[in-house]
C-alpha cells in the first residue's frame, strides 16, 4: 500500500520530533549548571583564556547537591528559581513532544482518529497549562524579587499567554479527535 502525502509528512515530522526529544533530554541534564553559570555572570567565561578550567568547573557543578542547598537562600536564589523553572518547562516539553510522537505514530499507521490520540492531546494540553502556570509564577517572583517591571519585558511574560492558548488549542483538538473517534466507531458498528 502506497503512503499518502500526509503519512510521508508525518514520517518526517516524527524524525524531527524524536531528534528534538533527545536534545531536550540532554538539555535537561545540563540545566542547573547552565543556570548557575549564566546567573553567576559566566556568560563569557568560556571565551576567556582559562576556558578549559571554566568548562570543567561548569560540568562538575551541574548537579552538586551542596550547591543546590546553598543556592536556596540569599544571593543564589535567582539561579535556583531559574533552574526549577527551566526544569519544569523542560519536563513538560518532553511530555508534549512524546505525545506528539504518539499522535504521529497513529497517523503513520493510518488510524489517526482514535481515543488514544484524544488522550495524548489532553496530556499535552495539561503540560501547556503547567508551563503557563510556571511562567506566571516566575513572573510574579521576578516582580517581587527585582521590585521593578523589568520581568514583564522577558520571555516569561510571553510564555503565559502563548502556552495558555496552546493548551486551549490542544483541548479543542482533543475534543475533535474524541468526537471523530466516536463517529468512526459508530460507523464501523453500522457496517
Amino acid at each position: 500500500m502506497e503512503k499518502t502525502a500526509v503519512q510521508k509528512l508525518a514520517r518526517v515530522l516524527r524524525v524531527l520530533v524524536v531528534i528534538t526529544f533527545v536534545c531536550n533530554l540532554i538539555a535537561l541534564f545540563l540545566v542547573p549548571g547552565m543556570a548557575a553559570f549564566y546567573v553567576g555572570g559566566g556568560g563569557t567565561g568560556l571565551l576567556e583564556n582559562n576556558s578549559a578550567f571554566q568548562f570543567m568547573r561548569f560540568f562538575v557543578t551541574i548537579w552538586h547537591p551542596v550547591i543546590w542547598m546553598l543556592g536556596a537562600t540569599g544571593e543564589g536564589q535567582d539561579w535556583v528559581v531559574l533552574s526549577l523553572f527551566l526544569l519544569s518547562c523542560g519536563v513538560c516539553t518532553a511530555v508534549i513532544l512524546w505525545q506528539g510522537k504518539r499522535v504521529l505514530d497513529t497517523i503513520l499507521k493510518g488510524e489517526p482518529f482514535t481515543l488514544r490520540n484524544a488522550q495524548n492531546l489532553k496530556r499535552a494540553s495539561v503540560c501547556c497549562f503547567l508551563i503557563s502556570t510556571a511562567a506566571l509564577l516566575r513572573l510574579a517572583w521576578g516582580l517581587a524579587y527585582y521590585q521593578s517591571i523589568g520581568p514583564l519585558l522577558t520571555y516569561n511574560a510571553l510564555f503565559v499567554p502563548i502556552f495558555f492558548m496552546a493548551g486551549l488549542l490542544c483541548l479543542v483538538m482533543s475534543a475533535l479527535f474524541r468526537q471523530a473517534a466516536e463517529l468512526k466507531e459508530d460507523q464501523d458498528l453500522t457496517i
